[in-house]
């Protein structure tokens, strides 16, 4: 735990109830399930841009130089630049990601808030050390907690607890960076480890370089499970997003929940054939509905 990033979380949160949206859910039987991998944003978490705000766009200018100076630049200099430094930085990682064979490219947020900074120092014709203090891992966090508050998801403790009194390995999949692990001891006093979710089933967008729905993290999460002997077939991934969550898992075998509890991150998809041909096997409107799905505990 980054004891640093959980208290900037801690000092900007800001509690938040999911939107409702007008999609019924269909609590259809999963049987045989062993594993059950979740996404983040949207899901486990209620996002009030409805992602990571690095995929969704949502962006500030308040709050890219406010960011700045509260991480130790100068007012004057922050001033001096705009959020669209950021964005094109984001887009330069994103082409040498590209280049390097990314179906969905990514980027390391935090080596990209690095850049920025180098770029705003050679802008500025700064001393080399007067930013060196500027932790860029602390700006990311700074940013993203002004753009995109976060909140635990209703019956995220129960629907947990549930589970893990089932025995089943648990795990995420995420468009997430560095920063993202911490939102859960701030907001609920936990790791994920501590919640149940195995170190080695944790995947986040930008230690591979690439995001949902490219296959990189399912790849390797299907690699990963059978090491434990879980065949995709007997895992369930959760998500709030038609083609990022639902069809990316099933093309990679898994089965799927479509989880549509919240107005701001449902991504139904409506207009992409893959989604419309790759129908989720449940649909829950609420946490707490996954437990009808999966039948009752066998002792």
């Amino acid at each position: 735990m980054n004891s640093e990033l959980v208290d900037i979380v801690r000092q900007h949160c800001v509690e938040l109830s999911p939107r409702p949206t007008d999609v019924a859910p269909e609590l259809n039987p999963l049987p045989g399930i062993k594993a059950v991998l979740f996404d983040i944003y949207g899901t486990l978490l209620i996002s009030a841009a409805g992602d990571i705000t690095l995929q969704s766009g949502t962006s500030s200018n308040d709050a890219f130089q406010t960011a700045l100076i509260v991480c130790g630049v100068s007012a004057n200099v922050a001033e001096s630049v705009s959020v669209e430094l950021l964005h094109a930085t984001i887009e330069q990682h994103k082409r040498v990601a590209r280049q390097h064979g990314s179906e969905s490219p990514e980027v390391d947020i935090v080596n990209v808030w690095r850049d920025v900074l180098q770029q705003i120092s050679d802008a500025a014709d700064l001393p080399p050390e007067q930013l060196d203090g500027v932790n860029a891992s602390r700006l990311a966090t700074a940013y993203e907690v002004r753009t995109n508050p976060v909140w635990p998801m209703p019956d995220i403790g129960p629907c947990l607890a549930d589970l893990r009194n089932r025995g089943l390995l648990l795990g995420v999949v995420s468009n997430a960076q560095e920063m993202t692990p911490q939102l859960f001891p701030a907001l609920l006093n936990s790791s994920l480890e501590e919640l149940g979710f195995a170190p080695e089933l944790q995947f986040y967008s930008y230690k591979f370089k690439e995001s949902k729905p490219g296959r990189r993290m399912f790849d390797a999460a299907v690699i990963a499970l059978k090491t434990r002997g879980i065949l995709p077939a007997e895992t369930l991934f959760i998500g709030n997003d038609m083609l990022n969550d639902v069809w990316a898992a099933a093309r990679s075998g898994f089965r799927t929940v479509l989880f549509a509890g919240d107005s701001r991150s449902l991504r139904q998809r409506s207009d992409r054939l893959e989604c419309q041909t790759s129908p989720p096997d449940a649909v829950i409107t609420a946490l707490s509905q996954l437990s009808e799905c999966l039948g009752p505990q066998t002792l």
